[in-house]
C-alpha cells in the first residue's frame, strides 16, 4: 500500500491545504494529514481543535486519515511505517525553505523519508494560514479562503460571532 503523510500546522486549514489534500489522496492509497504541536508557534486553535476541524473538512476523502504529532517528522514517519512526505508550495519562496528541510528530513533518515512536493493551484497561491488570520481578526470577509464552518469558527475565536 502507498501511504504518505501531510505534515503542517493547519492553524487554519485553508482552501489551499485541502486542495493539496484532495490531490495527495489522489495519488495514495492511503494520505495521514498530521498536526505538528509546535510549541514555538501561539496557535488559534489547540491541536486538538484542529485535528477536529480538519476531520470535518475531510470527512468525504475515505482514504484520509488525520493525527497529531509532536517532535521529528522522520520519527514520526518512522513510527508510521511510512517514506513519503508531502508539501505544498506556493513560490520559490517556499520551494528554498522546504527543500532545505526535505534535505534534512532525508539525511536524517539515512534516505527513508522522501518528501513530495505539490504546487498550489493558481487561485490558492496566495493563501496562508497567518494571512487568514489577519483577515479573520479585523472580521474581513474570509469565505474564499477557508470552508464556512472554519470562518465561523475563527469569527467566534476573535469576539465577532
Amino acid at each position: 500500500m502507498k501511504a504518505a503523510i501531510y505534515p503542517g500546522s493547519f492553524d487554519p486549514v485553508t482552501f489551499g491545504h485541502l486542495d493539496i489534500i484532495k490531490r495527495a489522496s489522489s495519488i495514495f492509497d492511503e494520505l495521514t494529514v498530521s498536526v505538528l504541536n509546535n510549541t514555538h508557534k501561539t496557535s488559534l486553535f489547540s491541536v486538538e481543535e484542529r485535528v477536529k476541524i480538519l476531520e470535518e473538512a475531510t470527512k468525504d476523502m475515505p482514504n484520509v486519515k488525520v493525527d497529531s504529532f509532536s517532535g521529528l517528522l522522520i520519527d514520526y514517519a518512522r513510527k508510521k511505517n511510512v517514506h513519503v512526505a508531502i508539501r505544498g508550495l506556493r513560490a520559490i519562496t517556499d520551494f528554498e525553505y522546504e527543500l532545505q528541510i526535505a534535505q534534512t528530513n532525508s539525511k536524517l533518515s539515512g534516505g527513508e523519508l522522501d518528501t513530495m512536493f505539490l504546487t498550489t493551484r493558481l487561485e490558492y497561491a496566495y493563501l496562508s494560514s497567518s494571512g487568514v488570520k489577519e483577515i479573520a481578526e479585523f472580521h474581513g470577509d474570509i469565505s474564499q479562503c477557508v470552508p464556512d464552518f472554519v470562518a465561523k469558527l475563527m469569527y467566534e475565536r476573535y469576539g465577532h460571532a
